[in-house]
């Protein structure tokens, strides 16, 4: 059980082919980049000949990846890695990725962002052609599809297209083969973020562009919805679309929260965005007060909106231990409680007597918000207005965030009133859904809401998140 309740992503990847054959060392300083969207696993996968040599493990990519583990790397022109958070599947090795697959016609390793909806009637039809898994994560479940389509095919590319073409959900896959080959995939709806980049020494792809920015390769534009590249050893690369949808639907909650700020997605820079979402709160709940300040991280560029739109001078009102890597685990519920204090600590002499407006990005479960709260009027904070820049969530995500039991979701059980009230702020506002859309406006795919509203961008039927893990 981790001590806050803030929502976490999946995961995410990256794959270079490079001519130098510092694929792996450039692997390792992207998954770096990468952090911030898995803490609870990561690895790396190589490819050496004909062989997929790889290391992974429990923990962040600075453990997992110590300086003796970093030196036994093998040297490779071509190389994927991957960071986790567990939206399906349980925390434990067999589930870190790349998922590493044999077949009788070579070796594939595969990287997932996302979630696959269907992966359970998958999974089954395989164990009953003779397919096994370790591991109890949706990636398997594609690695052993493309394996088994390779099988059936004259090509890993083809593999790939008949593949995907299978899965509903969101995926951004990047896929290692032991033909000499790096492939990338990204759904129809675009529902993940994946971007492309080049250097002097060859080509990659990435969750996000900071990624890219940190192994020294220049951001050229992001995978389109339903696009495949391929990727040659000798650095040729092409592309074709192999899925198709009516609609684009990219994860609102990837600006929100997930994302990096100095990360562009989709022709939209995540800093902007932030910024954006503080001007549009400052518009839709204005109050007097003293200061704005954000809840670091992701609440510090919104409240720097909020601030520039309002008049109302931006300061700092918490101090962030940023040596606390992880969500640790304890034993007790005091503890847990107790624990947020490691992270995050308020500044007295700069909050004390001051009416404030502290901009966050979310509400969950509101008990994180409740703890913020009270250690700002305990820091001596006159009042407290929380400015939220998500709209309440209402239902479950699908497609690759930990939004999980509907029942759990404070905006289903309390007014906006009584979640104020409960929280023990002066005034709550969270941001409209119109105007975090006006926010994102210069996002260049359509947006997905359905964690807000409801309105899936595919048809999910009657399953249950629980019934995705297989």
């Amino acid at each position: 059980m981790i001590f806050d309740d803030k929502l976490h992503e999946e995961c995410g990847v990256f794959g270079a082919v490079v001519n130098n054959r510092e694929a792996s060392g450039l692997t390792y300083n992207a998954l770096s980049a990468l952090q911030h969207r898995g803490q609870e696993g990561a690895g790396i996968a190589s490819l050496n000949g004909s062989a997929i040599l790889y290391h992974k493990d429990l923990g962040l990519v600075s453990e997992v990846f110590s300086k003796s583990v970093l030196s036994r790397l093998p040297e490779s022109n071509m190389a994927i890695g991957h960071v986790r958070y567990s939206t399906t599947g349980a925390n434990c090795v067999q589930n870190v990725q790349p998922v590493v697959t044999e077949y009788l016609r070579g070796r594939l390793a595969t990287a997932h962002n996302g979630n696959i909806v269907n992966a359970g009637a998958i999974k089954e039809r395989l164990q009953s052609y003779g397919c096994d898994f370790a591991a109890t994560n949706d990636t398997e479940v594609i690695s052993s599809l493309i394996a088994y389509e390779a099988l059936h095919t004259d090509s890993i590319e083809q593999a790939v297209i008949n593949a995907v073409r299978q899965l509903r959900g969101a995926f951004s896959l990047v896929i290692l083969s032991s033909k000499n080959k790096l492939i990338a995939v990204r759904d129809g709806f675009g529902m993940r973020p994946l971007c492309l980049g080049r250097s002097d020494h060859g080509i990659a792809v990435a969750s996000e562009s900071c990624a890219l920015d940190s192994s020294n390769f220049q951001f050229e534009r992001d995978v389109k919805p339903g696009e495949m590249i391929v990727i040659e050893a000798d650095g040729s690369m092409k592309s074709s679309i192999v899925l198709e949808e009516n609609r684009t639907a990219f994860c609102l909650f990837e600006y929100i929260y997930f994302a990096r700020s100095d990360s562009e997605i989709d022709h939209l820079s995540v800093y902007q965005a932030h910024f954006n979402m503080g001007r549009q709160l400052a518009r839709e709940f204005p109050v007097e007060a003293d200061m704005v300040c954000g809840v670091p991280d992701s609440g510090l560029d919104a409240a720097a909106g909020y601030a520039f739109e309002s008049g109302i001078p931006l300061g700092s009102g918490f101090t962030k231990n940023r040596y606390i890597g992880r969500s640790f685990i304890f034993p007790t519920q005091t503890q847990r409680d107790n624990a947020v204090r490691l992270k995050l600590n308020p500044l007295k002499a700069n909050i004390r007597g001051k009416r404030l407006v502290v901009v966050d990005d979310s509400i969950v479960r509101g008990t994180t918000s409740a703890r913020t709260v009270k250690m700002l009027r305990d820091a001596g904070a006159a009042e407290v207005h929380m400015r939220i820049s998500a709209p309440p969530f209402t239902h479950t995500c699908h497609f690759g965030t930990d939004i999980d039991d509907e029942s759990k979701l404070i905006a289903n059980k309390m007014s906006i009133e009584e979640t104020a009230k409960f929280i023990g702020a002066d005034s709550l506002g969270y941001i409209s859904i119109e105007g975090i859309k006006q926010a994102c406006d210069g996002c260049s795919l359509d947006l997905c809401t359905g964690c807000f509203d409801g309105n899936y961008p595919m048809d999910i039927g009657h399953h249950k998140k629980s019934e995705f893990e297989c």
